[in-house]
């Protein structure tokens, strides 16, 4: 047996590669100090995709490195649950989008330098079209001094000097964000531990102002989610104002906060002079007198589409005044009344709503004590209605005969409805 032993130590016999692939392998090597993407196949970028450091300085990739797997690489290196379907099947999007909250999330107001916000905006505009902050810091709480008088110790609390906001001052960020659609804000705590106050979980009157002023300059915004901040009639009056002449803004979710009745003739007032298709005021303070403020707002012409108004306090006196301004409506398909305290008179006052309202898709009035008379009603109704789908029932007293019969006739109109996407 004989065998050639090759001189160099390094001689192996894979396949050279060939000669296009080692210029892009440098390419890959002197990124940082020569960026090049343009002008190369696709196949070529990906070569380079696949090869790249996530690490690279964002200046150098954010508007230079197209949609692809490196910003899958890049975000499966910073974050263990990557879903791109909820960022529109865009790894880029998704990867500014996280990491602009991620900043946002962490800003301490006083602390850490705007900078930090504002380089990230020329390299990130493009790309983000929804932000969800689930957590807002506030300034760090400074100690108090105690300082020795007249041998008293007298604690003296330091406060903040100028007018600086509470949070994060969204005025410096919406107006740059070109392609923002969606804002999804909650002014709180992840992670409070032993010193938690309440404080810490509200909005203060000049985060409010804020906001407020950044949101009208934000033209392009379509869906605002503020909820779980404390928010009371002033602060909705004062977004409100701001909000009823956006051009875009097709969606407000103001669900558990503390917003009363004055907050809800100032949504009222919002209905008659916007766009709005979706509006949400779940758990919330609202009363009979607010309610009535949002059904003058419905009985006149509206695009609302859907309204949810669960767990509040409307009584009969709100159920009623919806359910005589849905006669006069011919848009509204989603219509949430569940946990109101209503009873059997509004259950009757709807009940005329679903024999001459052809437009509403879905009613639920769960959680309230319709009784068996409130339940005769809406089963002799929808006797005479093909356009509900959808009806809730559950947890107000209604007799098993009467849930029954409303559910068969809402599968009648749903396999109605079928028949009719199918033609």
């Amino acid at each position: 047996m004989r065998r050639i032993i090759a001189e160099d130590p390094y001689w192996t016999l894979t396949t050279v590669p060939c000669l296009s692939n080692l210029c892009l392998q440098c390419l890959v090597n002197n990124f940082e100090e020569k960026p090049i993407c343009e002008e190369l196949t696709a196949s070529q970028k990906d070569f380079i995709q696949e090869r790249l450091s996530p690490s690279l300085p964002l200046h150098l990739t954010a508007n230079l490195v197209t949609d692809g797997v490196y910003w899958k690489r890049c975000c499966e290196q910073k974050w263990d649950v990557c879903d791109v379907s909820h960022y529109g099947h865009s790894w880029k999007r998704m990867f500014f989008e996280r990491h602009l909250e991620n900043i946002i999330e962490l800003f301490i107001p006083k602390e850490t330098d705007p900078k930090v916000v504002l380089q990230m905006v020329p390299l990130c505009k493009n790309y983000v079209k929804r932000l969800d902050i689930s957590q807002l810091l506030p300034p760090i709480k400074e100690p108090q001094r105690e300082e020795e008088e007249d041998g008293s110790d007298v604690a003296m609390d330091i406060e903040y000097d100028g007018p600086g906001i509470d949070h994060f001052d969204f005025g410096i960020l919406l107006d740059e964000l070109t392609n923002l659609e969606e804002l999804h804000l909650t002014y709180g705590f992840k992670q409070c531990g032993m010193n938690f106050e309440w404080k810490m979980f509200e909005m203060t009157d000049r985060d409010c102002e804020s906001l407020a002023k950044a949101l009208k300059s934000c033209r392009t915004l379509k869906l605002l989610r503020l909820h779980q901040s404390h928010i009371e009639d002033k602060k909705c009056r004062l977004l409100v104002k701001y909000l009823i002449d956006h051009p875009s803004l097709r969606a407000l979710d103001f669900s558990h906060n503390l917003i009363g009745d004055s907050g809800a003739r100032a949504i009222g007032k919002l209905l008659t002079k916007s766009k709005l298709e979706i509006l949400n005021m779940c758990d919330n303070n609202i009363s009979g007198v607010g309610a009535k403020a949002i059904a003058h707002a419905l009985s006149k012409p509206s695009s609302l589409l859907s309204l949810n108004l669960r767990l509040n306090h409307l009584t009969d006196e709100g159920g009623e005044a919806i359910a005589k301004a849905m006669l006069k409506n011919n848009t509204l398909l989603h219509l949430h009344l569940g946990g109101n305290k209503v009873t059997w008179l509004t259950a009757i006052a709807l009940s005329e709503v679903l024999v001459q309202n052809n437009s509403l898709k879905s009613i639920n009035l769960s959680s309230n004590k319709l009784g068996e008379v409130g339940g005769k009603a809406l089963e002799k109704a929808m006797s005479h209605n093909t356009s509900v789908t959808e009806c809730d029932i559950h947890l107000t007293e209604v007799n098993e005969q009467s849930v029954s019969s409303i559910n068969q006739l809402v599968w009648t109109n749903q396999s109605l409805q079928r028949k009719k996407h199918a033609k």
